[in-house]
């Protein structure tokens, strides 16, 4: 957003933080932003609020601006069909529409008295690096049996998940079952004991496509895997008290993003203490197969969930909305 020239006021990565009990460290710093963005919405400085994700802070200033009589539009709207679907009473008060990256999400929200406009999922408008350009960028060879590693770019994602992301990496190696393992590294994290397991700090997509099969977090690396068409096993923890809380207020069995979209299991997914390394291994074996049948059963799910994603111009169309409400 910078560097399209738009003046960042509050750099989000002083803010942001995954999981309900770590939240509470920002706690105090999120409602002096509230407070000071307030008052610039009661002084008449904005014309029309775009709110992206991070609804526990976001709905807050809906409601702020709405309050001030400033037209909001919500881009990727509040998972309530996940999660604490009361707040869907907020939303039809205080959200003039919202804008939606997941096919399913219009009827809910339609359903629930919500002006929603699916615009397609913003991963859509990537160009996606086939296996041979990956193979080649990454110097290897085409018959080469390679397994990615994808533990998550936050800090504490990587420190609860590589230990176990590890463990099946040079597990599958010294098996046999892969030649090559590459892990999508991030600078700010650390990977200790990785041995011959190769770091690549770049693209993940480039990572992803190389791949005969992935072990990624949950999330939107999910995605990113079905439009590389690779398969995958997903595996994610929590802190032990985010996770308890987490499983009283889900409505929702499955939580990988390909999952929902497919209305189905299409990916293994193995969360907290089920996120062992021996349940892992055995679940991405098989994936490491091109010609298996689980292998070729997967890439075909993901397809028909790629395509459900929408085409491109979900930013144009999101712009037309926004046009839309400040013309009303």
């Amino acid at each position: 957003m910078a560097a399209a020239g738009a003046v960042v006021r509050f750099p989000m990565e002083q803010y942001t933080v995954m999981g309900l009990t770590e939240a509470l460290t920002k706690v105090p710093r999120h409602w002096r932003l509230l407070h000071r963005l307030g008052r610039d919405l009661r002084a008449g400085r904005y014309d029309l609020v775009i709110l992206v994700d991070y609804p526990e802070f976001n709905l807050r200033l809906a409601v702020a601006a709405h309050e001030a009589k400033i037209p909001t539009l919500y881009f990727i709207a509040p998972q309530l069909w996940a999660w604490r679907p009361r707040r869907a009473a907020t939303i039809r008060a205080a959200v003039n529409h919202l804008a939606v990256i997941l096919p399913f999400e219009t009827e809910y929200f339609h359903g629930l008295g919500i002006a929603a406009t699916f615009v397609g999922h913003p991963l859509v408008e990537q160009s996606w690096p086939t296996r041979t350009e990956a193979r080649t960028a990454l110097g290897l060879h085409e018959r080469d049996r390679v397994l990615a590693l994808l533990p998550g770019s936050r800090v504490q994602e990587t420190q609860r998940l590589w230990p176990a992301f590890r463990e099946v990496g040079l597990q599958l190696l010294a098996e046999g079952a892969c030649d090559t393992v590459l892990l999508a590294a991030r600078m700010e994290s650390d990977y200790p004991d990785h041995g011959p397991i190769r770091l690549h700090d770049g693209e993940s997509a480039r990572v992803l496509a190389a791949a005969d099969a992935a072990l990624v977090k949950s999330g939107t690396t999910t995605l990113e895997a079905a439009c590389t068409g690779t398969p995958m096993v997903v595996a994610y923890r929590v802190h032990p008290l985010t996770a308890w809380i987490a499983r009283r207020l889900l409505s929702i069995t499955r939580i990988s993003l390909v999952n929902l979209i497919g209305s189905e299991e299409i990916v293994p997914e193995f969360l907290q203490e089920a996120a062992k390394p021996e349940h892992l291994i055995a679940a991405v074996r098989p994936l490491l197969d091109q010609d298996g049948i689980e292998a070729r059963k997967q890439r075909a799910a993901l397809e028909s969930v790629r395509s459900r994603l929408g085409a491109p111009g979900a930013a144009q169309r999101v712009v037309a909305v926004a046009e839309g409400l400040l013309a009303a």
